[in-house]
């Protein structure tokens, strides 16, 4: 397992992965943004001129999806028509902005020597990130980190439970990359925070 980051001269982080979890990372990255492009907007009423320059076509209606819906909880939970009017003025925008920040993990470690298959044993992969950088990926870590735990169903205090399941049970490898990546955000917050 990496070290995490550490920080960087002049601010941001560096990293070294493995090829393994260079490749790790980019595809929950990948299963992020592919989740993230996969549900369609509202149609556009067309009554307004407004919403029609501004497309204001986002979702209306709490994703049907457990993490879509953890990554985009409900404004108001006791008002259904704000709710729904605040979903479709945002969840637009905070997709798209999400998916560009899974997207820019992905872009990073390929542009750090990842190739497009993973073939090689004994591959590095060396990242470094500006200020700006590290904020994005702690941000999309977070998101991951979020579909992560709603997928296996993790809940505060629940440790023991998911330390106790047998070895061959899938979970408890999906739980190891869970606390993997919170590994990762905590390094990075270290970092940045030096």
């Amino acid at each position: 397992m990496s070290d995490g980051f550490q920080r960087r001269r002049g601010g941001g982080a560096i990293a070294t992965f493995s090829g393994f979890e260079a490749d790790l990372l980019r595809s929950l990255a990948s299963q992020l943004v592919e989740l993230l492009r996969n549900e369609t907007a509202a149609p556009n009423s067309g009554e307004d001129p407004l919403e029609e320059m501004l497309d204001f076509s986002g979702p209306t209606t709490e994703p049907d999806d457990p993490v879509l819906a953890r990554l985009f909880p409900t404004a108001y939970p006791h008002d259904v028509e704000a709710a729904g009017e605040f979903r479709r003025f945002t969840e637009g925008t905070l997709r798209d902005h999400k998916a560009r920040g899974a997207g820019d993990i992905i872009e990073t470690l390929e542009e750090a020597g990842l190739p497009p298959e993973l073939d090689e044993n004994g591959l590095t992969v060396d990242v470094e990130l500006d200020p700006s950088e590290s904020v994005t990926w702690l941000k999309s870590l977070t998101d991951i980190r979020l579909a992560l735990a709603t997928r296996l169903g993790v809940e505060e205090g629940d440790e023991g439970y998911w330390e106790q399941l047998p070895e061959e049970d899938p979970r408890a490898h999906v739980y190891d990359i869970y606390q993997w990546v919170g590994y990762l955000q905590e390094t990075l917050v270290d970092s940045l925070s030096r």
